[in-house]
């Protein structure tokens, strides 16, 4: 953390630069008048920008509420997020795996890499250490949920993920990364690790994955049928696939 504060805090003594900086902070009437309930009903309904990302707008509205048009106050609060973020990065890691060190590893080499200078030294990135950040919280909450499954712990996720989409819409690609969670290292990937009485796991990343994996070898499920339960049917699948497959193309164009 030190590390990463020492290398990003020259940040503090730079300006608002030309671009896109204008149309989200010093040029945007909205954000210059801090939290409004104007403001805060435009950040709603607007894609300004080309982007529907209310949160980030109202991070933006914060900055100028409390620290008016102080660029260096606003590069310091991107940084606050990347250290935010580089830290729940690793409790999360090292959370799922019990791996200290190569969980602290990872972790620096996400908190120092030359492709996270654009997001901490560039203002109109908030929308990007944002999402990261609700990313994150998403991620740990998932793995909060997987450790002792329950309706509530599985809406805190949903909660977590809805606010990173209102923060970027890039995040919609955040289910197929706990997917691969869902692989390793949680390995719920396995017949028999789902718990069929809990809802939550009907719509789990995982559980379309392994009906999918059981439909292809119909002799395991005939051995299985009596020990085991299906975890998902076509028809929960259905239910969620236009929620990740037919939305995708529109939130990546909108981004």
């Amino acid at each position: 953390m030190i590390t990463t504060l020492a290398v990003f805090w020259p940040v503090k003594d730079h300006e608002f630069i030309n671009f896109d900086d204008t149309e989200y902070v010093t040029e945007n009437v909205h954000v210059r008048g801090g939290i409004t309930l104007k403001g805060v009903t435009w950040a709603f309904t607007t894609f300004h920008a080309g982007n529907w990302h209310p949160l980030t707008w109202l991070s933006h509205m914060l900055d100028v509420q409390f620290f008016g048009l102080k660029a260096g106050w606003h590069h310091l609060m991107n940084l606050l997020f990347h250290i935010a973020n580089t830290l729940l990065l690793f409790l999360v890691l090292h959370r799922m795996t019990k791996a200290l060190w190569q969980s602290a590893f990872v972790a620096a080499l996400f908190a120092l890499h030359p492709l996270h200078v654009e997001s901490v030294a560039w203002v109109a990135e908030r929308k990007d250490v944002l999402s990261t950040f609700f990313w994150m919280l998403t991620m740990g909450a998932y793995v909060f949920y997987v450790e002792k499954p329950e309706t509530r712990r599985y809406v805190l996720t949903l909660f977590f993920f809805a606010l990173g989409l209102m923060a970027k819409p890039m995040l919609v690609t955040l289910p197929f990364v706990l997917l691969l969670l869902d692989y390793w290292p949680l390995k719920r990937l396995q017949y028999g690790t789902t718990d069929p009485k809990n809802p939550a796991e009907d719509i789990s990343p995982s559980a379309s994955l392994k009906q999918k994996r059981k439909s292809k070898k119909p002799h395991i499920v005939r051995e299985k049928a009596e020990a085991k339960k299906p975890t998902a049917s076509p028809y929960q699948w259905s239910l969620i696939r236009p929620l990740l497959w037919e939305k995708l193309p529109f939130f990546i164009l909108r981004d």
